[in-house]
């Protein structure tokens, strides 16, 4: 998407979008956010599964997009201890997410035809530590989606190198839809999107309660979606629900799948 065309979406999503979205404090590009409040903010985030797709290439970086078309997002996450609510400075997290296409770096067989493979590449991964303030920010696009699943983006908490949280954030179904239905880099793709947040089973089993949702608003030529995570410091992540490799080492996906997508002969994940 080049600078026009941007600030012409921006414009278009601002008329058509910025009154669906939460609002959240802070600008993307500040060096710390406003604090949360006590509440809901302090309440250990669910775990989720991991899926086939992590990696991690060693990449300490802000900026994760490596030129991927799509819609500028600053995503924000603050690192917080559950109950105390205290910020965890200098913990790692790590982020990974699809592209505006749905395909991940790294893996083969993606795409709506399961045929494309993006082997070598690194887009849309990355690596930070939180600061003083328990935040990490990363730079990259609005995701797109996959079939099998609502749109998210994967991270991962490490606490000296150990991991204490491993989960997914989705985000809100209105701006989903206004962006995919919009924005060239998204649109015109041969399958139809059918599954969303209400019936994403990642979504409901792991988060019923949507406390891994995060909180979207819209900057002046970006996105902003913002979430706290709260971990435990001396807690174990949940076991893997699902192996770290290529879908076409995990036929059994397929199964669990085939109410959603009718004909689905690779796992999305």
């Amino acid at each position: 998407m080049n600078d026009a065309t941007r600030r012409r979406f921006l414009g278009l999503a601002s008329a058509g979008a910025a009154s669906l979205l939460p609002s959240a404090p802070g600008r993307a590009d500040a060096p710390a956010m406003a604090e949360p409040g006590a509440g809901d903010a302090c309440i250990l985030t669910p775990q989720s599964e991991e899926g086939p797709y992590y990696l991690d290439p060693k990449l300490v970086r802000a900026d994760i997009t490596e030129g991927r078309p799509g819609v500028p997002l600053s995503f924000r996450l603050r690192v917080i201890e559950a109950g105390a609510c205290t910020p965890i400075a200098g913990a790692r997290v790590d982020i990974w997410h699809c592209d505006a296409r749905g395909l991940y770096s790294a893996f083969r067989d993606q795409g709506d035809g399961h045929n494309i493979d993006q082997t070598g590449k690194t887009f849309l991964r990355g690596t930070q530590r939180a600061d003083q303030s328990g935040w990490a920010a990363f730079n990259t696009i609005y995701p797109g989606w996959y079939a099998g699943r609502a749109t998210h983006v994967h991270f991962k908490v490490f606490l000296e190198d150990r991991t204490v949280l491993t989960g997914q954030t989705f985000f809100p179904e209105a701006l989903n839809e206004f962006i995919y239905n919009n924005v060239p880099d998204y649109t015109g793709r041969p399958k139809q999107r059918l599954v969303i947040n209400v019936n994403d089973r990642v979504a409901t089993e792991a988060d019923p309660d949507h406390r891994a949702y995060c909180a979207v608003k819209e900057e002046r030529d970006r996105y902003v979606a913002m979430l706290t995570l709260a971990v435990d410091r001396n807690g174990k992540p949940n076991a893997e629900i699902m192996p770290s490799g290529p879908p076409s080492r995990a036929p059994w996906i397929k199964d669990r799948l085939a109410a959603l997508v009718p004909g689905l002969k690779r796992s999305p994940f």
